[in-house]
């Protein structure tokens, strides 16, 4: 049976700030249901193909699309219409309340659905849910990420782009976010995450490396474990 249509396909992008380019004819695609792990150094180009992605910054060339759509040229928040979400590294805003960011996250719905949605995420995210009226910056950290998870799944998204939500915590709090994201996954969510750690590799249905600029690998986890150079060089074996 032939693979399906891919939620997103990023083709031949090329990108970058100023005079400097970051990207050279980079690509991926994610297909409905499934994770991809996005792994790569800092520096290595990620944050700036998600941008590309998510539309904060513009590519050069190259196209970006979701579903049949050519999006390329769509402003951010189109995109988020069409059932795209993205978290940054930070995730939340530190100055609103817990209950204000979930809404700032779900400000393209309808709002007895997003009343609705936020009440399905605070009994996911039972700790949050006690705390509505707190601000996110008095939260630690493992609980602001929760909260930025939370808060880009408020829109109920078909695809879930993340920018190292490993960024910041304690082994103990990057096993506690692949736990919540993996019941995330096993509803049927599409999620594309850049990453350097390699714990996030438990999510992996596909794996991309991003390295200068450019995909190195696509394939399975088995495929780049099986790699000496890429096994040597993302998990320090011989």
């Amino acid at each position: 049976m032939p693979d399906p249509t891919p939620i997103l396909r990023a083709s031949a992008i090329e990108a970058g700030y100023g005079r400097v380019q970051v990207l050279w004819g980079t690509g991926l695609d994610v297909r409905p249901r499934e994770s991809v792990v996005l792994l790569g150094a800092n520096g290595a180009g990620k944050t700036t193909l998600l941008k590309v992605i998510v539309g904060l910054l513009p590519a050069w060339k190259g196209s970006v699309r979701l579903d049949p759509d050519d999006v390329t040229a769509w402003r951010t928040d189109r995109r988020v219409r069409r059932g795209l979400a993205y978290m940054s590294e930070i995730g939340v805003f530190p100055g609103l309340s817990i209950d204000e960011n979930l809404s700032v996250g779900g400000q393209f719905i309808e709002k007895s659905a997003l009343k609705r949605r936020m009440e399905e995420l605070y009994a996911d995210f039972p700790d949050l849910a006690h705390r509505r009226g707190a601000l996110a910056g008095s939260l630690s950290g493992g609980q602001r990420k929760m909260l930025g998870i939370a808060k880009a799944l408020a829109s109920s998204p078909r695809l879930l782009v993340m920018d190292e939500p490993s960024a910041g915590l304690s082994p103990l709090f990057v096993g506690q976010v692949i736990e919540v994201l993996n019941r995330f996954r096993a509803s049927g969510l599409a999620m594309l995450i850049a990453e350097q750690n390699i714990a996030f590799l438990d999510l992996a249905d596909r794996v991309f490396t991003l390295d200068g600029g450019r995909i190195r690998f696509e394939g399975s986890v088995k495929d780049l474990e099986a790699d000496d150079s890429l096994r040597r060089t993302y998990f320090g074996l011989a």
